[in-house]
């Protein structure tokens, strides 16, 4: 069993418990998905982009993403409808606490002058979204073989009603909040 699915069950959902005072286990919030999202807007001059991108996105998330395409044209970008213009992977289960316990150990201590991530990237309804300016911090890359920094957005989706159980739920699991 992945360390992070184990911690939850020991001991996050007491926690969560005794804070909220939830009546019910089927109140108490929980990660359902982490979806990492690699815009590539260099893709509609060069299509190799989107081959390098995928190769990296797989290396970092363990499991192959998904292409996607232009759902409209828009003349001023030179995109035409269909285009490939970014990948995506969304992991549940076992692979998703795996790549969490990664991000939050390995991957953020790397980023330079590294403050805490912002609290601010909340939705409203509880998921957050933080975004990393190159690949080249998770250790899955080489660095030597990357011919361009891409960022990514990392969403974790919960289904915590409010921001503050899925702030509450993020710290247990070790995400560090800038104050």
């Amino acid at each position: 069993m992945a360390r992070l699915k184990d911690q939850y069950n020991k001991e996050i959902v007491p926690a969560l418990t005794r804070e909220f005072g939830y009546k019910n286990a089927n109140q108490i919030p929980k990660i359902k998905k982490v979806v990492i999202n690699m815009g590539l807007g260099d893709a509609v001059q060069d299509v190799k982009v989107i081959d390098k991108a995928v190769e990296e996105l797989t290396a970092i998330a363990g499991q192959k993403p998904v292409v996607t395409k232009a759902k409209k044209s828009i003349a001023s970008f030179k995109i035409r409808e269909g285009m490939p213009i970014g990948c995506m992977v969304t992991l549940r289960g076992d692979m998703m606490y795996e790549f969490l316990d990664r991000f939050i150990n390995a991957v953020l201590p790397r980023v330079r002058d590294f403050r805490g991530i912002s609290p601010k990237g909340f939705d409203g309804r509880g998921n957050y979204t933080v975004g990393l300016k190159d690949q080249t911090v998770f250790p899955e890359i080489e660095f030597d073989k990357v011919d361009k920094a891409r960022g990514m957005n990392i969403t974790v989706v919960t289904t915590a009603k409010t921001d503050e159980e899925s702030r509450t739920l993020l710290s247990a699991f070790g995400m560090p909040f800038r104050r």
